[in-house]
């Protein structure tokens, strides 16, 4: 996989580096580059932004200078109108934005199928909205996504969370596949993941649940899916909403039913509360 990275603090970028990410770069897995957007700047300031138009606080990040850079990097020809019906750019240009859809597991795992990802960061108020708009019209697979229903001083945090999401899920990436298969989020099934407990088994006073001691796989395993399934409950009642009910076994209905969710239908909803007030 080839990933650009376009950003005006490209050195943030040097924590790729490290960890497995650093690991893979090594081995070939995937070749990450972090560009400075003032490389494509021609005046002597190198500006890459400018007042909003309609006024307001703040500065907009300048669409001509984010185009020179992004065609270099999409490969595009010299003259940009002209495209045939059909043509489609082989990268994935990927815009963070607060006000974009929730970047999710699925989406880590759609991306990390494609061969080429540019990652463009915004700052200040953000790239102008014609930028987007522009490259879809050129055939380009724009995707913008948010991380989380805050705002950050720019995308640089938001294209690391995505990429350490994304990459981690290329065949050679993880030691051992296997750690990757039960995590929240992942599956057709989509749960948060159940707890995860080491050695020593009592610490400080807390034990380890006991049935996982046991050395029976099956209670091991029937333990672990009721967790997920109460802490899925608890936290994201919406992921047990999203899933279909011909999908659970026995052993899952018994514990939704507990758990206050009614399983008869397609997908589990919550049972209805019996009012206990009495009329004044």
């Amino acid at each position: 996989m080839r990933i650009d990275i376009v950003s005006v603090f490209p050195e943030y970028f040097r924590t790729l580096d490290l960890s497995l990410l650093g690991k893979a770069q090594e081995h070939g897995l995937l070749q990450v580059t972090a560009h400075d957007l003032r490389d494509w700047t021609h005046d002597i300031h190198h500006s890459v932004d400018d007042t909003p138009v309609g006024g307001g606080a703040g500065m907009v990040m300048k669409p001509e200078v984010w185009a020179e850079c992004l065609d270099e990097l999409l490969g595009m020809d010299e003259v940009p109108d002209t495209v045939e019906d059909g043509q489609s750019s082989p990268a994935v240009l990927i815009l963070p934005n607060p006000s974009a859809p929730l970047f999710t597991q699925r989406d880590a795992t759609e991306l990390s199928h494609e061969e080429h990802l540019i990652f463009g960061c915004g700052r200040y108020e953000g790239y102008d909205a014609r930028l987007p708009e522009y490259y879809r019209g050129r055939q380009v697979d724009v995707r913008e996504y948010s991380i989380g229903d805050y705002v950050l001083n720019g995308g640089e945090v938001a294209v690391c969370v995505m990429l350490e999401a994304i990459t981690r899920l290329l065949p050679g990436f993880m030691g051992n596949p296997d750690s990757i298969v039960e995590e929240s989020y992942t599956g057709a099934q989509s749960l948060l993941e159940h707890r995860q407990y080491t050695k020593p088994a009592v610490w400080r006073g807390h034990e380890a649940p006991p049935v996982l001691l046991s050395g029976d796989h099956a209670k091991v395993d029937r333990f672990r899916r009721d967790d997920a399934l109460a802490r899925t409950s608890e936290i994201r009642p919406d992921l047990i909403e999203a899933l279909d009910c011909a999908d659970l076994d026995k052993a899952d209905r018994k514990t939704l039913i507990s758990l206050g969710w009614e399983v008869s239908g397609s997908h589990p909803r919550r049972m209805a509360q019996k009012n206990t007030e009495q009329c004044a």
